[in-house]
């Protein structure tokens, strides 16, 4: 199936972004509208509801959906759907109609609100994050918003403003464009918050070896305080997309979605927005979105076997923990690699951010020496 007509979750791809000419009059019935200030967080969301990267949602969460999706991974009406979407206040404005604005007081969308539910923190974090302990940053964050959820559809008449990212900001209905314009009828996309490596690399390049285009997808909105900056990670991306991958079948598109750290729903979460911007394939590794020891090492896998085959719409692709093999002499996994741990080249998260901070590079089995020299550069800035 061409990628320009692979169907959206549910069906339709959602845009809630008003013409300039109803912006003009709905700015003006703002004004008088009370007003609700969003967070980053909440900003990405609406962001994401706005541009299609969360159709079939044309708002924010009721309380049908919130529950289903809560208890069972399904939408009230029973589309697959795993994460909560909601717009949490400490408390109800009046009236049926607000105003949305950032923290500088940019009204960037109007809501009617349909409805007002309270929601049970200890229970979503525990079905969402399978933890109560605010330690999780993405619990640590649920227990900081409202308990008060307003639920509605938005009209949204100025989008968040970036000034970053600019060449790499591409909506869904653009990836959808750039791929027929390509002629990908398969493309497979690899979410990321991490600075890329070998490991990444070889699966990644694995997958292309049976599709006809790759999606490198890194999510640049909101994260935990200790992860490496956006910046950092897509001039690790842009040095070694222009060394070592084909220009003609690789993307290089920024995800603005905020990070939750729900591990295994955050997969399919991460598969179903990857569905919107086209992709027919989606890489999920080990430990995908977790953080910590919260999730077993390939319960994002395991996840999508509670899912009909073809029920969610895109098609998973499994890959076990790969590093360089001295022994083989190149990169392998646990799957294709017969030899002991001692040949395998891998290091820890702690280990390389020493190392990098002593201006060493990791060795090449491991990083890029390009993609190593910018975490350098960028550890001796910091």
């Amino acid at each position: 199936m061409p990628a320009e007509t692979i169907s959206a979750h549910g069906g339709t791809l959602v845009n809630r972004i008003v013409s300039a000419e109803r912006a003009g009059a709905l700015r003006a019935r703002a004004a008088t509208m009370p007003r609700v200030t969003l967070s980053r967080f909440q900003c990405s969301d609406l962001e994401m509801i706005a541009i299609g990267g969360f159709s079939p949602l044309t708002g924010f969460m009721g309380k049908a959906d919130y529950d289903s999706v809560v208890d069972r991974m399904r939408l009230a009406s029973g589309l697959p759907w795993s994460i909560p979407v909601v717009l949490a206040v400490a408390e109800a404005p009046k009236g049926t109609e607000v105003a949305l604005a950032d923290k500088t007081g940019r009204v960037l969308a109007t809501m009617h609100v349909e409805g007002t539910f309270h929601r049970d923190k200890r229970r979503e974090a525990e079905k969402v994050f399978r933890t109560t302990e605010e330690a999780h940053p993405g619990v640590a964050n649920l227990y900081r918003e409202g308990d008060l959820c307003l639920a509605g559809a938005v009209d949204v008449l100025d989008r968040p403003q970036h000034d970053d990212f600019a060449a790499h900001r591409l909506d869904p209905t653009d990836a959808r464009r750039l791929f027929a314009e390509r002629g990908w009828k398969t493309v497979v996309g690899f979410q990321t918050r991490n600075p890329v490596h070998r490991a990444h690399e070889y699966i990644q390049k694995c997958a292309l070896e049976t599709v006809d285009g790759l999606l490198l997808h890194p999510l640049v909105g909101e994260t935990k305080g200790d992860d490496i900056p956006a910046d950092v990670r897509m001039r690790c991306y842009e040095v070694l997309l222009a060394n070592y991958y084909p220009k003609d079948r690789t993307a290089l598109v920024v995800l603005p979605a905020a990070m939750r750290y729900a591990g295994p729903r955050e997969a399919i979460f991460h598969a179903l927005i990857r569905k919107n911007y086209g992709c027919t394939h989606f890489i999920v590794g080990r430990d995908h979105a977790g953080v910590g020891s919260y999730y077993g090492t390939y319960d994002a896998q395991r996840i999508f076997s509670e899912f009909a085959p073809g029920e969610l719409g895109i098609a998973p692709m499994f890959f076990d923990n790969t590093f360089y093999c001295r022994a083989c002499g190149g990169m392998a996994s646990t799957k294709t690699c017969p030899h002991d741990a001692s040949n395998q080249v891998t290091l820890s998260g702690t280990a390389v951010r020493k190392m990098l901070s002593e201006g060493q590079l990791p060795p090449a089995e491991f990083s890029r020496p390009e993609v190593a020299r910018v975490l350098v550069e960028s550890m001796a800035r910091k």
